[in-house]
């Protein structure tokens, strides 16, 4: 088959299964991203856990649906206290800026947990496809703030006071969402990022805010799959 005209997700799954061949061996502990990209490594890795290519392979989620779908799929998880460290993570991201290795995250409403497995795992490996790719970050997506219920109007005024567009994320139902951890999320629109290590510094030091999706220095490799192929971009 001709990869032109793959769909997105082909793409994604293509990402996840280069990783899982590259990067994945028995005996070790994974972190698994949340994310729609992420998700597709999950359905790969117990497809090999399975067939009975890999074993002892002890999963750490990074979200409650996440570790509800892997359970599902039969692989066996644990709770990050629960494990010394993590061997490698394997997850998405939502944007890429493929010099520096920046990144934003947590549409998928994780990004909290996301980056504490992240900093407890030897290795962050990011898979996605080609259209996560930017020049900067912020330049297609909203950055989301995780913050407390608590006065997170007057939170929202403080972070909207650097310049950005908080609009609070919602579900379908009209509900406002809520994390994992009980919060909420504010997608917080600032166009093209200049200063991404100043932003993320500054959005920590605003009272009422528990995290944010950018990530810098964290990932080690970037798995693009395009339509011309998989590549690997390291660090």
């Amino acid at each position: 088959m001709s990869e032109q005209g793959l769909s997105q997700n082909e793409l994604k799954r293509q990402a996840a299964r280069f990783a899982l061949s590259q990067y994945i061996q028995s005996g070790m502990i994974v972190g698994l991203g949340s994310g729609s990209t992420a998700e597709i490594f999950v359905e790969e890795l117990a497809r090999e856990v399975g067939k009975g290519n890999l074993h002892n392979i002890t999963g750490v989620a990074t979200s409650d649906k996440v570790e509800t779908m892997a359970r599902t799929f039969g692989l066996s998880v644990a709770k990050l206290d629960d494990v010394p460290g993590i061997d490698v993570t394997i997850d998405g991201a939502d944007e890429i800026e493929p010099v520096s290795f920046a990144l934003t995250k947590g549409r998928g409403g994780a990004l909290l947990h996301e980056k504490l497995v992240a900093v407890a795992s030897k290795l962050e490996i990011i898979i996605a496809d080609e259209s996560k790719l930017v020049t900067a970050l912020g330049e297609k997506m909203p950055i989301p703030v995780e913050v407390i219920p608590f006065g997170w109007q007057h939170t929202a005024a403080r972070i909207q006071a650097l310049g950005a567009q908080p609009t609070m994320r919602v579900r379908d139902n009209g509900s406002f969402y809520l994390t994992d951890s009980s919060n909420y999320i504010l997608d917080c629109h600032f166009g093209p990022i200049g200063d991404p290590a100043g932003l993320s510094m500054t959005l920590k030091g605003i009272v009422g805010v528990v995290e944010h999706g950018i990530f810098l220095g964290i990932a080690a490799r970037v798995i693009i799959a395009a339509q011309s192929g998989v590549y690997e971009v390291t660090r």
